[in-house]
């Protein structure tokens, strides 16, 4: 198994040390593993120090890549770094819930691709008033793993993932997707277009940092305008793209006017000391007008 970790300005010590105490254990029983670890581009010194100390660990390597390349060329570059047969992809900013959680992996059924899953189970949630922290407690429920298995392409993301090295290499990430979101919703489609079956068990991995209010919208906004720019890709595979392009027609202009007089004010809220959740899918929708009229 190589075990899979894109960073940009993440410390990952911890993380890559749990992965690599269970590979080790694992190892005795006879499986053959790796650890890369590969930097995008990272701009934080500090980060940048503390993650050097991963290279002391065994069978793992910490790979630099400048400039920054996106998320979905990075993941490539590690999996063509990468030897073994299976191929296990964990975002760096995250933490493993079970201390079997690689043996879960080994002894789950999928011969194409298995999903574990995220939560929020270990996350500090100090911040109540943390705008992502707040979207991803509650679309929380929404990602178990029952409503996972009903909807099994619609469900996937990239966080936490085991993949056979054929269909990667069949169905390599799309690096057009230079700018942040949906990489890995497109890669879903995909799938299901190959009709390469996704597995899905109980195995997530927890989200532990939150950025700030402010940069929250600022990578919203992206992603909205990544999600904008391949939308013929992705209909049918976001709510969001479907609802607005069903309402458009009829919705639009007025949806772009409202916006524009109200976008800025929800958007302070959104970026200050009490955000409002509610105000944030407005603010989403209303987003969508602005960038597709």
């Amino acid at each position: 198994m190589s075990i899979l970790l894109p960073s940009y300005n993440n410390v990952c010590y911890d993380l890559v040390e749990a992965l690599s105490r269970q590979a080790e254990a694992l190892s005795a029983q006879g499986l053959c593993y790796e650890i890369l670890v590969a930097d995008d581009g990272s701009d934080d010194m500090a980060t940048l120090r503390q993650n050097e100390r991963i290279v002391s660990l065994p069978h793992t390597r910490l790979l630099k890549h400048s400039p920054n390349v996106g998320r979905a060329a990075i993941r490539n570059y590690l999996w063509r770094q990468s030897q073994y047969a299976w191929l296990l992809f964990i975002d760096s900013d995250v933490a493993v819930c079970r201390t079997d959680f690689l043996e879960k992996y080994l002894t789950s059924q999928g011969d194409g691709v298995v999903y574990g899953g995220i939560c929020m189970d270990m996350a500090d949630g100090s911040d109540k008033h943390n705008l992502r922290f707040m979207y991803e407690s509650a679309a929380e429920p929404k990602h178990t793993y029952e409503r996972r298995r009903k909807e099994p392409y619609s469900h996937f993301h990239t966080a936490n993932f085991l993949v056979a090295r054929p269909v990667m290499q069949a169905n390599p990430f799309d690096e057009r997707f230079r700018t942040y979101g949906y990489e890995d919703v497109l890669l879903g489609c995909v799938l299901e277009r190959m009709h390469v079956s996704i597995e899905h068990i109980d195995n997530p991995v927890s989200l532990l940092s939150f950025e700030d209010n402010l940069h929250f919208v600022e990578k919203t906004e992206e992603s909205l305008r990544t999600l904008w720019q391949f939308r013929d890709e992705l209909i049918g595979y976001n709510a969001l793209l479907d609802t607005w392009l069903r309402i458009m027609p009829s919705m639009g202009p007025l949806c772009k006017t409202l916006f524009r007089m109200f976008g800025p004010h929800i958007r302070r809220n959104l970026a200050g000391k009490r955000p409002c959740l509610t105000l944030f899918n407005i603010y989403r929708l209303g987003y969508m007008a602005e960038i597709s009229q």
